[in-house]
Order: C-alpha cells, then sequence, then structure tokens
C-alpha cells in the first residue's frame, strides 16, 4: 500500500474516501436528530419479566454446550443475566478507553472543524452509554464484573502506545462484535424489555461511532508513515486476542453455581460459540482485510484470537 498524502486524492481497494469534513458534518446532523437520554427514554421502574432472558440464548456462552443441557431453564436464564452484565461492563472498560483514545486523536487539531466537533460529540454519547450501563448493572442482583487485572494494565499501555490508526482499529473491534449483537437483541422479544430498550439506543447511536472510525481509519492506512501501519497490524492483532478472551468473564459461572474451568473449558471447545464469534467479526474482518490491516503477523495474531476464520 502506497503511503499519500492529505493533499494527494485518497483511493483504497474500497473507492474514493469521502471528505472528512463533510462525513463529520453529517454525523453531527444526525445526532441532533437522534441521541437518546436513557435516564429519560427508559422505565427503569418496572420490575423484570418473569422467565424473560437477559441476552438471547443463542449468544451466551455456554449455549449448546454439554454443561449447557444440564442446566435448568431458571439457571440458564441467570447465566444470560449475569453475562449481560459483565458485557456492559466490559462496554463501560473499553468506552473509557476509546474516550481517552479520541481526545488524543483531536488534541494537535483545530478545535473549529466538524471533525474534532463530531469527536466531543461522540464522547458526550460514550459517557451516556457508559452511566446507561451502569445503571443496568446496578438495577438488577448481579456484580459489576471487572476485566482482569492483566488486561486493565494492558488497556493501560494500549492507550498510551497506541498510533491513531491502531487507536481506530480496536475502536471499530470493540464495537462492530458487540452492535451485531445488540442487533440481535433488541427485536427479540424473548428478552427483558429493559435490555432491548438499553441495545436499541447503543445500536443506533453506535452507527455514526462506526462509520465516523472506520472513514478515518481509511484516510490513516493511507497517509500514516509505514511504520505506523505495520505497528497497527501487529497491535490490532494482539487486541483482538485480548478481546476475545475478554468477551467472557469466568466470574459468571461461578455466580450461577457452575465450575468455572469446566465451564471455561467447554465454551473453548465449541463450535457454536466459536462461529457466533466469528460471525460477529466477520462484517469488520473483510473491511480490515480490504484496507490493508489484516496482513502478515497481525492476521496470524487475529486467526489466533479466534475472530478470523
Amino acid at each position: 500500500m502506497t503511503t499519500v498524502t492529505e493533499t494527494d486524492v485518497l483511493r483504497d481497494a474500497l473507492g474514493l474516501l469521502k471528505d472528512r469534513e463533510q462525513v463529520a458534518e453529517r454525523l453531527l446532523a444526525s445526532s441532533a436528530r437522534h441521541s437518546f437520554d436513557p435516564d429519560e427514554e427508559l422505565d427503569w421502574d418496572a420490575p423484570y419479566e418473569e422467565g424473560k432472558w437477559f441476552w438471547p440464548p443463542e449468544l451466551v456462552s455456554l449455549y449448546d454446550t454439554p454443561l449447557w443441557r444440564r442446566m435448568s431453564e431458571e439457571q440458564r436464564i441467570r447465566l444470560s443475566q449475569h453475562e449481560a452484565a459483565a458485557l456492559a461492563s466490559l462496554g463501560i472498560w473499553f468506552e473509557i478507553i476509546l474516550m481517552q483514545l479520541l481526545v488524543r486523536h483531536i488534541y494537535d487539531k483545530a478545535a473549529t472543524s466538524a471533525h474534532v466537533r463530531y469527536a466531543l460529540t461522540e464522547i458526550e454519547d460514550e459517557c451516556r452509554h457508559s452511566k446507561m450501563f451502569a445503571r443496568l448493572i446496578a438495577h438488577g442482583d448481579t456484580p459489576w464484573y471487572p476485566v482482569s487485572r492483566a488486561h486493565q494494565n494492558l488497556g493501560r499501555v494500549f492507550k498510551t502506545v497506541s498510533t491513531t490508526p491502531g487507536s481506530f482499529t480496536a475502536t471499530l473491534l470493540g464495537e462492530e462484535v458487540l452492535d451485531w449483537m445488540q442487533r440481535l437483541t433488541f427485536p427479540d422479544e424473548r428478552v427483558q424489555p429493559l435490555i432491548r430498550g438499553v441495545t436499541r439506543i447503543h445500536v443506533v447511536e453506535e452507527a455514526r461511532h462506526v462509520r465516523y472510525a472506520r472513514e478515518e481509519l481509511r484516510r490513516q492506512m493511507l497517509t500514516a508513515p509505514r511504520w505506523s501501519q505495520e505497528f497497527t497490524r501487529i497491535t490490532s492483532g494482539e487486541f483482538a486476542r485480548v478481546f476475545s478472551v475478554a468477551f467472557v468473564n469466568p466470574e459468571v459461572y461461578t455466580n450461577v453455581g457452575l465450575d468455572k474451568r469446566e465451564a471455561m473449558a467447554q465454551v473453548r471447545a465449541s463450535g457454536h460459540r466459536r462461529e457466533v464469534m466469528q460471525t460477529g467479526a466477520k462484517r469488520l474482518t473483510d473491511f480490515l482485510d480490504d484496507i490493508g490491516v489484516l496482513r502478515g503477523v497481525g492476521r496470524r495474531l487475529w486467526r489466533s484470537s479466534g475472530l478470523l476464520a
């Protein structure tokens, strides 16, 4: 891939890139029309409904494993509640990292530009999302599920050393897999109304974030120095490995009365789970492949994460 300057016509395998300011102006207009206050939009006082899931059963980590078949329906639903809380906790961790990466991205850019104004708007969105996820966790009788200390420290390192293209690649990884799952969740009438409302708000607002990150990553993979492009390939592959592990918190199994070692072993061996994760990541991995991120060592790391077939 040939590195070009901002003054050149920018074209990659997906075609001509759109003007950065025009993209941001459209996203700002969309934000003005379709932004939500979860505190006002959702009925936080309504009790959970008996017998309804907190996550579609097909997306629960143990679905269709021998252990799942031995579990009662009540225990399966209870596991879905704890996994929903664990994913909300993961989302908060990730969005706090993302907000810091966005601030770094705009630090030396003109604050009057639409591109910077949209980044600030996205930070506003992510603040609301983090508060919404925290309120969702507190609403039930599940704990907050922090990532492991190792992943917490890796996140601290990543947000410190990440390049701009690396930051946007990680942004898309954190947003697109969960987005795919949430698009299956919010229309699913088997799922609790509050969960469906939370995922609906997140899907609508995250669609803008994905567009912003994709457009900027395409630009960065054309204009960044070669060393930065290669560093992005490697770090994104390593982040994919971290993300795929962090996606399941072993403590959820203990808290619903299961042996976490047995449960984790069955999740790792589950063909259904592997298919879910690869399907959820496919739109992203196809895009990253098209723009030159999935190459060399980075591609091998993505394969080892289980997100790339």
